[in-house]
């Protein structure tokens, strides 16, 4: 008994209360986007902030089942747990329902249950169990295998439920698994090819392959340390961009064919330079030349992946958000609409209930995934802020108990938290004003939906409750 309650004592009661207040914030903007004069009841259960309040009273439950649960339960279970939902991902394929395109829901009455939501939380448990076992060695191939392996699994199969959005929350482990001890190049290289990917949609094959040339040739001269040659590299870099503006102005067409033979003699070069590397015994230049043809196949099948991984409604908001498109009354449409809503709360907003855009419905998922628009039009920019300090609060506040972990399960974990809400908070609000494509992923304790909700809250309360034994942690 006195253990236990020093557990509770341990207990890091800022977070808890940061938690608490957010729901509370999120239920507010659930009841004015939604508000019924007819259902005006807090407790009516017809309508989305009734049922909200109850998820919240729920959360609170679970979070105290949590904490009394002993912490070496998510370390011996880690893997049960990992196993348990990648079996739901699975399941859902066959049985689960189709909600906006994807079929990723389980539903059972008036409750749906989002399984890819607590995906996220079972492979931080399982990466955290990989990394903290004791022949874990992040240069060895094995341990890098199970890695891929861990992470790439549920991602295949959300992505097979054709929500692409959950999936790319994902690649948020790179950074406590770069925290951690994974080499920062292969975060470089997943950034890299991020912006290649946004390059091939944007920009014409032929400017996008000078463009690859020429970093390739300066990163080879940068790994000869040599401030000339680097020197030299950025004036290559600069007379080819100066070339590829001269090319837009002159050339508006080419023939056709004209990609397909720029692809072949890519290709061929790559290959001509890599056996001339294995001939000079120059292994830099090996390496340059196998990353450049990587890139030109990854860069030509762009177009592919766009095509027939993507679904038409995501191919239209990355379309809008590049500049491709506009269409303010079609693709657009949500993200117009809400940027309308924010900018019309101007300073101080307009009010609790006064909301205009809200009231009358005209941003679609004003109370799921464009809840922050709500929080825009009747709180303005100084209820932003505040939202948005208490997010940055709670992120911070996770990394510093994160830093604070004896264990190095304990301290992975505690960063994929903060890394997945980081994510999330980014991604959602950048969306809401036009900063990021419209992936569908909702913003912590705000957007409405029980498996959000209790998902935030398991993810939380598991690192809080390692937390309060951290003295205790030996592995």
């Amino acid at each position: 008994m006195r253990q236990q309650q020093n557990i509770w004592y341990n207990v890091d009661w800022l977070t808890v209360f940061i938690i608490l207040l957010m729901m509370l914030l999120g239920w507010l903007n659930i009841y004015s986007s939604v508000f019924n004069e007819e259902h005006s009841s807090i407790f009516d259960l017809s309508q989305r902030y009734g049922k909200q309040l109850l998820w919240i009273g729920l959360s609170f439950i679970i979070g105290v089942i949590i904490i009394n649960i002993d912490s070496k339960f998510f370390v011996a279970f880690s893997y049960l747990i990992y196993g348990f939902f990648i079996a739901l991902l699975v399941i859902v394929l066959f049985f689960g329902k189709e909600i906006n395109g994807a079929r990723s829901w389980f539903v059972i009455g008036s409750f749906a249950f989002q399984p890819s939501e607590f995906a996220k939380f079972a492979t931080a448990l399982a990466l955290a169990k990989l990394i903290s076992s004791y022949n874990f060695n992040f240069s060895n191939w094995n341990s890098q295998l199970k890695l891929l392996a861990v992470v790439s699994i549920p991602v295949l199969l959300i992505i097979l439920q054709n929500d692409v959005g959950s999936a790319l929350v994902f690649m948020v482990f790179l950074i406590p698994l770069f925290r951690e001890g994974l080499s920062g190049l292969i975060l470089f290289f997943v950034l890299f090819f991020v912006l290649v990917f946004v390059f091939s949609l944007v920009i014409e094959p032929l400017v996008l392959l000078l463009l690859l040339l020429a970093f390739a040739f300066v990163i080879y001269l940068a790994i000869k340390k040599s401030w000339r040659s680097i020197g030299f590299g950025l004036l290559v870099l600069i007379g080819t961009s100066l070339l590829v503006w001269l090319y837009t102005l002159v050339f508006k067409k080419v023939f056709p064919g004209f990609y397909y033979i720029l692809f072949r003699a890519s290709i061929l070069s790559g290959m001509a330079m890599i056996l001339l590397s294995f001939y000079k015994r120059k292994p830099q230049l090996r390496l340059i030349s196998s990353i450049f043809i990587i890139s030109v196949l990854f860069s030509f099948s762009v177009d592919f992946a766009f095509e027939n991984i993507l679904g038409s409604h995501q191919q239209d908001r990355i379309n809008n958000l590049l500049g491709l498109e506009y269409d303010p009354l079609g693709a657009g449409y949500n993200v117009n609409q809400s940027k309308i809503a924010i900018g019309s709360g101007g300073f101080g907003g307009k009010g609790f209930l006064k909301g205009t855009q809200t009231k009358y419905d005209f941003v679609p998922e004003q109370s799921t995934d464009f809840i922050f628009c709500t929080v825009g039009e009747e709180w303005g920019f100084v209820g932003t802020t505040v939202i948005l300090c208490l997010f940055f609060f709670l992120v911070v506040r996770l990394i510093l108990l994160a830093e604070k972990q004896r264990s190095v399960f304990s301290r992975f974990y505690g960063y994929s938290v903060a890394s997945v809400l980081f994510f999330h908070v980014a991604v959602n609000i950048g969306m809401t004003i036009g900063l990021a494509p419209v992936i569908g992923i909702p913003l912590p304790f705000f957007s409405y939906g029980g498996s959000s909700l209790w998902f935030f809250s398991i993810l939380i309360f598991v690192f809080l409750r390692l937390d309060a034994n951290r003295l205790d942690q030996l592995h």
